[in-house]
């Protein structure tokens, strides 16, 4: 592996948005509490981050993404790798909600 791309994997960040927290929550059938438990934090920490008041660490973030890989969410979080603006940033959780709600539903193609 080339230094360079030794920088970029280095530089992979997971960006988990408040709506993409709770959908996943919801996913998993799961309270904001079994939720905390799962990733061991505080449930007023889950709340927090549902409402966008705070975010998760880097390393929480990480940790999101393979419980989210695990419970079959729909999710590709967005890296440096794979940067998007605003909008683009938005547009794709709106798209991953609807995915999971189809889900859910049973309209979905799982």
């Amino acid at each position: 592996m080339s230094n360079e791309q030794s920088k970029r994997r280095r530089r992979a960040t997971y960006i988990w948005k408040p709506e993409m927290i709770r959908a996943l929550r919801e996913h998993m059938d799961l309270t904001q509490r079994e939720l905390a438990d799962l990733l061991e934090v505080r449930q007023q920490t889950i709340s927090e981050w549902e409402t966008g008041l705070h975010t998760p660490h880097r390393s929480t973030q990480k940790t999101l993404t393979m419980v989210a890989e695990r419970a079959g969410f729909p999710y590709l979080p967005q890296t440096s790798e794979n940067p998007s603006n605003s909008d683009g940033a938005q547009h794709n959780g709106e798209e991953t909600t609807e995915r999971a709600s189809a889900e859910t539903s049973g309209t979905g193609s799982a």
